[in-house]
């Protein structure tokens, strides 16, 4: 019988399974090393507690402040912008680098330089000649400049009975003298250049020029886009009749009871067909004229403060001052108005905070209003209450109000402008 004996292996060698078990021991003594040395490495490199903590929890008054100033900034830059960051950094770079060079030509006692006024329908105008010399965007170095205004108000002209056949040839004239005089138009042929004017008529005087139309920025309240009104190089001014008579409104949803609300003059077939379909509805307040005063002390201001939905439709022009009357009272408008490029639309979502409609859905008006739920009222509400400050002037500017909003449209538009 044959034996048959383990096999042996050449040189000595231990057989497979010892050597296996010998690297698995290995590994592990490695393993152990090598968690023992990281463990004491953390140790010895581990920062002590941070000042701050300790400090925020000595000083709680510190840290609620802290807080308070977070969430005030959070509603700064909250999500009725179309891009709350870009909002925020593109904002504080202008307020560090943007200058502005007003031309100092023309006699203020005319129609250059100063405001008609700042009360009534045209405010804005007179406001951004007052605020742009109150801020601190304007230099009186024409080579530090962004951007160069041009400070002829229609608006005066409309005032001292200047006729529009003459208002053209005014503002081509002293346009023509600027052309002349400086050497900043012919560089951008007028690309860096920019007029306001919320009169309608002023508008059209600004018109009767076809090099102020095709180059500069226009900063105007009547802004069309069927009829000239270019987005992306113009830009929308607000419409606000200031002084406000009566408090801003907001907060106050529980005593808003009537659905919709409008009164003025029937000067556009929008607003004829609105007060002929809804004038003897009883859930829609609406108006054939706007309210008389012998009815009562700003009765029509106080309609604003018990109702949800303020109708805007627009007027002789797209625009209406009863868009920033209803934002300022706290009642969601209802834009009824065609190409209407709406102020600041580029920069906020205003469907965050209005009811934008076609004109042919006044048809429907009142179910359109009725099927918003209440959740979404109350959100647009709350939202409408964020925007106050962008729509309201103020002497001098203060940040994030009207002018500083128009300001910020024209440091956008800036950067498109090569020399």
């Amino acid at each position: 019988m044959t034996i048959v004996k383990p096999s042996s292996f050449s040189g000595g060698s231990s057989p497979p399974l010892c050597s296996l078990k010998r690297s698995l021991l290995t590994v592990a003594t490695l393993t152990l090393l090598s968690l023992f040395y990281l463990s004491l490495n953390s140790l010895r490199t581990s920062p002590s507690p941070s000042p701050i903590i300790v400090n925020s929890i000595q000083n709680p008054h510190k840290f609620e402040s802290t807080t308070t100033e977070k969430e005030e900034e959070d509603n700064n830059y909250s999500d009725v912008y179309h891009s709350p960051e870009s909002f925020r950094l593109n904002y504080a770079e202008m307020e560090k680098r943007f200058k502005v060079y007003v031309y100092p030509d023309g006699d203020p006692n005319t129609f250059y330089q100063t405001p008609r006024k700042i009360t009534g329908k045209y405010a804005s105008e007179g406001y951004f000649f007052q605020n742009i010399r109150e801020s601190t965007f304007r230099t009186l170095d024409p080579e530090d400049a962004d951007l160069f205004f041009i400070p002829i108000s229609c608006h005066k002209m409309r005032g001292k009975g200047t006729s529009y056949e003459n208002m053209t040839v005014i503002v081509q004239d002293y346009v023509d003298g600027l052309i002349m005089k400086y050497p900043y138009w012919n560089r951008t042929l007028g690309a860096d250049h920019f007029f306001v004017t919320c009169h309608d008529v002023g508008v059209r005087a600004f018109e009767g020029s076809s090099v102020l139309i095709k180059n500069t920025i226009r900063v105007v309240c009547s802004p069309s886009y069927n009829v000239g009104f270019i987005p992306h190089k113009d830009v929308a001014l607000p419409q606000v009749l200031q002084p406000f008579a009566l408090p801003a409104g907001g907060n106050d949803v529980e005593n808003r009871t009537t659905l919709g609300f409008w009164a003025g003059h029937r000067n556009s077939k929008i607003r004829v067909i609105l007060a002929r379909v809804w004038e003897n509805d009883t859930e829609l307040d609406i108006s054939n004229n706007r309210i008389n005063r012998a009815t009562g002390h700003l009765v029509y201001q106080k309609r604003f403060y018990r109702t949800k939905f303020c109708i805007c439709p627009g007027g002789s022009q797209v625009n209406s001052a009863r868009i920033t009357d209803s934002i300022h009272y706290g009642c969601i408008p209802v834009i009824l108005s065609d190409y209407y490029d709406l102020p600041f639309n580029d920069i906020v979502n205003w469907r965050k905070f209005a009811v934008v409609l076609r004109e042919q859905d006044v048809y429907n008006l009142k179910q359109i209003l009725k099927d918003i739920p209440h959740s979404e009222f109350v959100s647009l509400h709350n939202n409408l209450v964020k925007v106050q400050k962008h729509f309201q002037w103020n002497s001098p500017p203060i940040k994030f109000d009207a002018f500083h909003m128009i300001m910020y449209e024209l440091w956008l538009r800036h950067h498109v402008i090569k020399y």
